[in-house]
């Protein structure tokens, strides 16, 4: 049996980097009218999120100030500045699904994992993002887990769901 992946580390290296492929990822991509938000995606489909390596090298391709381009990873809360852990789940924060108790289900699930927003767990296996609403509002609250819709959650089901991510 193999152990779990570590941790993302806190160190300033993102694990992966690769600066020549970076470089060809924001060439590919500068020339686009509004460049900076598609080659934040590209970078972060690659290295799973936006490395603090990359920021200078998407402000020296777009002419721009490093605080510039920081200012928009910062901003979005769908950018990382770290790699997420195995599994991401992320919960709606929207009026709907705070009217159905969302806000006391996510804290609970904080508590018991011992993480805040955009936190990963110790283990590596499941990272919290906030998303501010998923479309489901009839079936508050809701979240998605790797892209998957979840609906109609609570304390009890949403547990379930975390304990069978995490041993995934």
């Amino acid at each position: 049996m193999t152990p779990p992946p570590a941790a993302p580390s806190s160190s300033t290296a993102t694990p992966h980097w690769d600066g020549a492929l970076a470089r060809g990822i924001i060439a590919e991509q500068a020339s686009l009218e509004g460049a900076m938000l598609p080659i934040l995606h590209a970078l972060q489909e690659e290295f799973g999120c936006v490395p603090h390596e990359a920021v200078p090298l998407v402000a020296d391709a777009l002419n721009l100030s490093r605080a510039e381009v920081h200012g928009v990873v910062s901003f979005y809360h769908d950018f990382r500045a770290r790699p997420p852990g195995r599994h991401v789940l992320k919960l709606c924060r929207a009026e709907a699904c705070q009217a159905m108790g969302a806000e006391a289900v996510s804290a609970g699930l904080m508590r018991r994992l011992g993480v805040e927003w955009h936190g990963t767990t110790a283990d590596g296996s499941l990272t919290l993002e906030p998303a501010f609403c998923l479309g489901l509002c009839a079936c508050a609250p809701a979240a998605l887990l790797d892209g998957e819709p979840l609906a109609r959650l609570d304390e009890a089901v949403l547990e379930n769901v975390v304990a069978e991510a995490r041993r995934a």
